[in-house]
């Protein structure tokens, strides 16, 4: 599990499709038995049900809500949110949340480095169904 991962699970909760693993369904779908598909054979376009909304969490209610996080400037400091969510805040943990989410930048210049990450990490929370502040992403 990433350390983009750890952070998801820390704040969403655990029925919200951010935080279910995807797996690759190995055994052909009961509909295509059942219709006489053999397995192995090309599978006919299937006409997937339309997917619910999306769970919006609340992100600021979340963390604001948080021991400790009167005393940590989780808004701007991706190590201040770690430290909230009880993550490892260190370098060495920084730089392998930076390759996760495929940061170009020089990961040596840490302060450059701290303030992409905390942007990105907002952005991805965003893009997986958790309301943030507009002044906290792009």
């Amino acid at each position: 599990m990433g350390i983009l991962s750890n952070i998801f699970h820390k704040i969403f909760p655990s029925s919200h499709p951010a935080v279910q693993p995807t797996s690759t369904q190995a055994v052909p779908p009961a509909s295509m038995q059942s219709a006489g598909v053999a397995p192995g054979a090309p599978a006919q376009a299937a006409v997937a049900p339309p997917a619910a909304p999306m769970e919006q969490v609340d992100v600021e209610a979340i963390l604001s809500g948080m021991p400790q996080s009167q005393s940590l400037n989780w808004r701007t400091s991706i190590v201040d949110l770690l430290k909230l969510l009880n993550l490892d805040s260190s370098l060495q943990s920084r730089k392998e949340l930076a390759h996760e989410l495929d940061y170009t930048g020089d990961t040596s210049d840490s302060a450059s480095m701290n303030i992409w990450l905390h942007r990105q990490v907002m952005n991805k929370l965003a893009a997986n169904g958790g309301k943030v502040p507009a002044d906290l992403k792009d």
